[in-house]
């Protein structure tokens, strides 16, 4: 077969695909490491990690293999049978998350995640109100996108919403106090807002959540979709901001590309469950188990939650450079804060082969680069930032 050059790919994607996203200029071949090679010779180092997907970056030869040795031996088989791979896979996250979360459930993606969870907290409650923050983000399902801030205004889509939902404006604990009554189901929160450009919520604000839901016997649900697995500096932002929730969500790095995504919660909630309330046709399924046990296991043995920290340090100290005026955020989901448009700054260094990612804080680069990124990653990020002349 001929290759079909960048311009060949683009143009073949736009005329049977939906045309719904707005898409990098440059087309992936193959990727090792953080480093991305296209299909016209370009290496660009990956500070962006697919939307935060890639937790080991590219082709890293433990996941790889646990993902080809799974699929000669069963590709799929339902939850209507118990598999090995997957209670392993259970049994390793439940070893890492905060120790109250004792049951998962396993589904296909953090949209999805965020659904149930969302569904899990009106069906233990009986309630049907819940209160999210303002400027989250928890998906594009029905009850995922109706948590996300400023979604039924722009394209949630849906003739109603699936239950009464309302914002609280994020880091007030006077609204929170106000706002959480004996009608709210659930506060669903991301620890680190990454959609938001990397906003890391206050620790008393958390805190404040965890004490009102307390209070009216309210869930308090973790969306670590973007934040968790790793990327915050430990498995889980929940134990950094040191808050136990009823039920955490993880998708994105937890199968390092493969998709997969979890329900966290306690052992009251999980009891609370009947058969049939809850399913997934391929959540759980071989090769996604494969692949979360591999990652946990290759974050543990590498090391890798103490090399995303050393990461951030380092960032923090050479990155506030060329437009970068400050920078927001926990270990590598972090906002460089711009004295221009984001998108200036991400096309420059673009064109000098370093990928980046844009929020919906205009001003806000967002950076989600694989956990395995190195020291002279930084040193290069760092001295390209340096060439572009802060505006005066």
């Amino acid at each position: 077969m001929t290759p079909f050059s960048a311009d060949d790919v683009v143009a073949r994607e736009a005329a049977v695909m939906i045309p719904v996203y707005g898409q990098m200029s440059f087309t992936p071949k193959r990727a090792a490491g953080c480093d991305i090679v296209t299909t016209d010779g370009r290496h660009i180092l990956d500070f962006y990690g697919g939307h935060a997907v890639a937790a080991l970056g590219y082709a890293h030869p433990r996941l790889t293999r646990a993902i080809s040795e799974q699929s000669q031996r069963l590709v799929f088989q339902s939850n209507a049978v118990a598999l090995d791979i997957r209670a392993s896979a259970a049994e390793k996250l439940i070893s890492i998350a905060p120790k109250n979360l004792s049951r998962a459930f396993f589904v296909n993606s953090g949209a999805e995640a965020n659904e149930n969870a969302l569904k899990m907290a009106c069906m233990t409650t009986g309630r049907r109100k819940i209160l999210a923050l303002t400027h989250g983000f928890h998906g594009r399902t029905a009850a995922a996108a109706a948590a996300t801030w400023n979604a039924a205004e722009s394209w949630y889509g849906f003739p109603s919403l699936p239950f009464d939902v309302d914002f609280i404006p994020r880091d007030d604990i006077d609204a929170a106090r106000t706002m959480i009554d004996s009608d709210v189901a659930a506060v669903i929160l991301e620890p680190v807002q990454g959609i938001a450009g990397a906003y890391d919520l206050s620790f008393d604000f958390v805190a404040a959540l965890r004490q009102c839901t307390r209070a009216v016997d309210a869930l308090l649900i973790a969306d670590e979709v973007q934040c968790g697995m790793g990327r915050c500096g430990k498995f889980f932002a929940a134990d950094i901001y040191q808050v136990e929730v009823d039920i955490l969500t993880n998708a994105k790095s937890l199968g390092g590309g493969i998709p997969c995504g979890v329900v966290l919660c306690t052992e009251d909630i999980s009891a609370a469950m009947k058969i049939g309330q809850l399913g997934s046709t391929f959540g759980g399924g071989p090769i996604a188990a494969a692949a979360i046990l591999a990652v946990i296991e290759t974050i543990e043995d590498e090391n890798l939650l103490h090399n995303v920290r050393q990461r951030e340090a380092q960032i923090r100290e050479l990155c506030v450079t060329g437009p970068v005026t400050s920078i927001r955020g926990m270990g590598l989901l972090l906002g460089l804060i711009c004295d221009r448009p984001a998108v200036e700054v991400q096309s420059a260094l673009l064109d000098h082969d370093i990928l980046t990612g844009t929020s919906a804080d205009p001003n806000i680069l967002r950076l989600l680069p694989p956990l395995v990124l190195q020291a002279e990653h930084v040193v290069r990020l760092a001295n390209t930032l340096s060439q572009i002349a802060p505006q005066t």
